[in-house]
């Protein structure tokens, strides 16, 4: 009888661990990193983006509450910040050198290395959307352009004018790039907004949606729709999205060489963040990446002077910054 009792009571303790690590979630989100000397100094604007970034991430941990999907909580989050003329993605996007405005989006799944993107959008609301529904109920992983926005519209999703894209300091920075009233700087490149998330079931999903660069031409697409770039995720190592000047992240294949960091090194999530900014820095590129791994820990990294960032965490720890310590 005392055997069968104590049999019962770890049978007991094994079924209340396995439902308490279920409800382990994280959720860490990026705004692009750069220059933020404007900033300084600058209290109003900061709490926008404060506001903004705490928004995206409350959202997030209330659909993780309730049970939502870790791909779901990382397309609602990016809405957020897609939706806003603070970041460079959605409503805040930069201008081509034609007066446009051109999206890219990615998004993939780390329990099913399943993945979607799209690319040089002109009239999609929200390219996340696009991007997961490439993913979901397609045979492709990557569509650009007209096929793109063919293709979004048949999944029923809101498409707009290209005008609704438009914001007066966005184009304001595109006259003087081309008036050569000033240099071409780090923000030029920067400003994307991406998303990382493990949900209560233990998978993970990342996403990453962004303008592109001020004034790019020839139909430019940067690091954040190529899968292994500026997004990648693995349950198996972390769940990455990027933002930078995207021609050397493309070069370095820096999201997926953070996750063969973790496999084949095994380093850590924050040292293999670390490692690949190292490598960057080394190129002499610019930007930042955020990761989380499997078992929720979370890095956010750059070399640049600050990155627009959070995270949450079932355990109640909180972080929403901008500059460095």
């Amino acid at each position: 009888m005392k055997t069968y009792k104590f049999l019962i009571l770890v049978l007991s303790l094994c079924i209340n661990t396995t439902i308490f690590s279920q409800e382990k979630y994280a959720i860490v989100i990026h705004g692009g990193a750069g220059v933020m000397g404007s900033l300084k100094g600058n209290d109003e604007a900061q709490k926008k983006y404060f506001e903004k970034l705490e928004e995206a991430l409350n959202l997030g941990e209330q659909l993780l509450k309730e049970g939502k999907a870790a791909q779901d909580v990382v397309v609602e989050v990016i809405q957020i910040m897609e939706n806003s003329p603070l970041f460079n993605a959605g409503k805040g996007a930069v201008f081509t050198s034609e007066g446009k405005n051109e999206l890219d989006a990615s998004i993939m799944d780390g329990a099913t290395l399943n993945a979607g993107a799209v690319a040089g959008v002109q009239d999609i609301k929200n390219p996340i959307l696009a991007a997961r529904e490439v993913m979901n109920n397609s045979v492709h992983v990557f569509l650009s352009g007209k096929g793109a926005s063919e293709f979004a519209k048949k999944q029923g999703l809101e498409m707009v004018d290209n005008k609704y894209f438009y914001t007066e300091s966005r184009y304001k920075s595109l006259e003087q790039l081309q008036k050569r009233e000033r240099e071409r700087s780090e923000n030029d490149n920067h400003g994307t907004v991406g998303c990382a998330v493990l949900d209560i079931y233990g998978n993970i999903c990342a996403g990453t949606s962004t303008g592109g660069m001020t004034n790019k031409k020839y139909g430019r697409i940067g690091d954040s729709p190529v899968i292994g770039a500026g997004t990648y995720a693995n349950n198996k190592t972390c769940a990455i999205s990027c933002t930078g000047h995207g021609e050397y992240y493309i070069r370095l294949a820096f999201a997926r060489d953070i996750s063969a960091l973790m496999e084949y090194k095994k380093l850590s999530v924050d040292k293999a963040c670390r490692e690949e900014i190292k490598k960057l820095s080394e190129l002499q590129g610019t930007g930042g990446v955020i990761a989380l791994d499997a078992k929720g820990n979370i890095a956010m990294e750059f070399n640049t002077e600050g990155m627009f960032r959070g995270y949450i965490k079932s355990s109640g720890e909180k972080e929403i910054a901008i500059f460095r310590d």
